[in-house]
């Protein structure tokens, strides 16, 4: 453990978000809207605290190693968490209690997308931009953004890419220099951005709304600038265009840089992820859409499909934008689209779940043990397309399955236990380690109502599930801190 290599970047880092408080000021200074102070106010605080951290330690040169990645991305999230919602609380509009702050913030850099907020079609445009922003910058991870200039001030950035993104992975590396890598992550989400800007404008989005959903949607967050979400707009074009950009924002990112690195649209289809994803995607619209038709939810097919559609997309892809009260929709579909964001994106994306490619490892497993019933002899492989996979990924595989059912299952338990009911406890849980946002019942339209206890365990949800489980529970394990 290198504790100057750790406070050297954390301090970089911290004093780097400061500066994401300059475009809600210039935002505020547009409209006029007279919310700037909160946000000169929070970036003095959040760069003179990064200074204090950094200025000690900035001549020394210790290298980063990868438990110190570890430590370095769990510290940043929570630090990064707490000073986001600098803002809310220093506001007047709206002028939230510390827990309601950090509840907001975290769900926004999470890309949660639950909101404790009511009223925010009134809200500043300034307040309405930042929230957007936060989840912007959380989508990708801040993380693997600040990984392109650490090797300039001496530090290495795998330690903390590999931090950030546990788990089955394409690549471990799209390029051989990890800032190269950071680099073209960056460019591919910065690209995707500004095309859904452009597509929301083109389908009749005002531009402020159009960049702050952009933001959210190519994140795969569902922060919105209106209560009523996409539905505000009431428009079948500015839905299909939210539906293919929360479509291509969950897949992985590796393919999107392969398929223009090469110029070839079929790398997506060889990919047995990205199949397996659009089937999952397919198969749900085709039930959402025949039930809410025969239960006479919506009297007209085309209504059925539409609303069907979108909103699989949005809760599959964990996104959690909303153009109907799904949750009074028939308690069956209900459940289903809770169940389907446990799936989430693919690997590698900005979505939340478990991971498409996770529950392809753990299918092909379990087929595997039933051939092995069979021809107990057998060497039968878990092939993902033409290769095989090594045991060693389908462990791991197991095991995050477990913790993740495990920690699901412990925070269901605290929750109902504060006294909320079941499936609001449940959907509530689910809905923030899935980093999804809206649940069922008492937090279907938003989370205001329920009690600090209960906002501080889901805080924890999100966090989990931002950093993939291992990322924050190998910091309890006694043999991470043992020399």
């Amino acid at each position: 453990m290198k504790p100057s290599a750790v406070q050297k970047v954390l301090g970089l880092l911290l004093t780097l978000f400061s500066l994401s408080m300059i475009p809600p000021v210039l935002v505020s200074l547009w409209y006029d809207d007279g919310a700037a102070l909160p946000f000169l106010s929070a970036f003095g605080l959040i760069l003179s605290i990064g200074l204090l951290i950094l200025l000690p330690v900035i001549q020394r040169k210790d290298d980063l190693r990868l438990r110190d990645g570890f430590l370095v991305v769990v510290l940043f999230w929570t630090v990064l968490g707490l000073s986001g919602a600098l803002p809310f609380v220093l506001a007047e509009n709206p002028h939230l209690s510390v827990t309601d702050a950090i509840f907001e913030s975290m769900s926004g850099l999470t890309t949660t997308g639950a909101t404790v907020i009511v009223g925010i079609d009134e809200l500043p445009r300034s307040i309405l931009y930042y929230r957007q922003q936060l989840q912007w910058l959380g989508g990708m991870g801040i993380i693997v953004l600040a990984v392109a200039v650490l090797p300039m001030l001496g530090i290495g950035g795998m330690q903390l890419y590999r931090a950030e993104t546990p788990g089955p992975m394409k690549d471990a590396k799209l390029t051989p220099r990890i800032t190269e890598t950071a680099k073209a992550l960056w460019y591919i989400y910065l690209g995707l951005t500004i095309a859904c800007v452009t597509a929301y404008r083109i389908a009749g989005m005002p531009l402020f709304d159009a960049v702050g959903h952009a933001f959210s949607t190519v994140a795969i967050g569902g922060f919105s600038t209106h209560d009523a979400s996409i539905g505000f707009f009431d428009s079948r074009a500015i839905e299909m265009v939210a539906v293919v950009f929360m479509l291509l924002s969950g897949v992985n990112f590796a393919l999107h840089f392969l398929a223009w690195n090469r110029r070839l649209p079929t790398v997506y289809w060889r990919d047995s992820e990205f199949r397996f994803y659009f089937f999952l995607m397919s198969l749900s619209t085709v039930i959402v859409t025949l039930t809410l038709y025969l239960t006479d939810t919506y009297s007209h097919w085309l209504d059925a499909l539409t609303q069907g559609l979108f909103q699989v997309v949005s809760i599959g892809s964990t996104t959690g934008f909303t153009t109907a009260e799904f949750y009074y929709w028939p308690p069956f579909l209900q459940i289903l689209l809770l169940f389907a964001s446990f799936v989430g994106g693919c690997a590698g994306s900005t979505g939340g779940g478990i991971k498409v490619i996770r529950f392809l490892l753990l299918i092909k497993q379990g087929l595997r043990e039933i051939a092995r019933l069979i021809h107990p002899n057998a060497q039968i492989p878990v092939r993902m397309g033409a290769k095989s996979v090594n045991h060693r990924v389908v462990d791991a595989v197991w095991g995050f399955f477990s913790l993740y059912v495990a920690s699901f299952t412990f925070m269901y338990l605290a929750l109902a236990a504060t006294g909320i009911d079941l499936v609001t406890s449940f959907s509530a849980v689910a809905a923030c380690i899935n980093n999804l946002g809206p649940g069922l019942e008492g937090v279907g339209a938003n989370y205001a109502d329920l009690h600090n206890p209960a906002k501080w365990i889901l805080c924890f949800a999100m966090l989990l599930g931002r950093l993939e489980i291992f990322t924050l529970l190998v910091l309890i394990s006694p043999a991470f801190w043992r020399r």
